[in-house]
């Protein structure tokens, strides 16, 4: 599990570095629609990791292990 975690952060750091990236190249070069395409890079770079965070939640959510219950219940 360990290792699927550090390979799923390394890709959200690269997509949004990728992102960063864009929003760069979209302010120099800026072209005809470059307030549409610098708004939805600003959006995912937000929505990303936010959405990375709540699958992240969900999971340990869904896969409790049985020793987490029986802690639980004991408090």
């Amino acid at each position: 599990m360990q290792k699927i975690k550090r390979i799923l952060a390394l890709a959200g750091v690269f997509l949004l570095a990728g992102l960063y990236l864009a929003t760069l190249l979209c302010a120099i070069f800026a072209k005809e629609n470059f307030i549409q395409m610098l708004m939805a890079s600003l959006y995912a770079s937000v929505i990303i990791p936010v959405l990375m965070w709540a699958y992240s939640l969900i999971y340990r959510l869904v896969h409790k292990k049985d020793g987490d219950k029986a802690t639980e219940e004991k408090n």
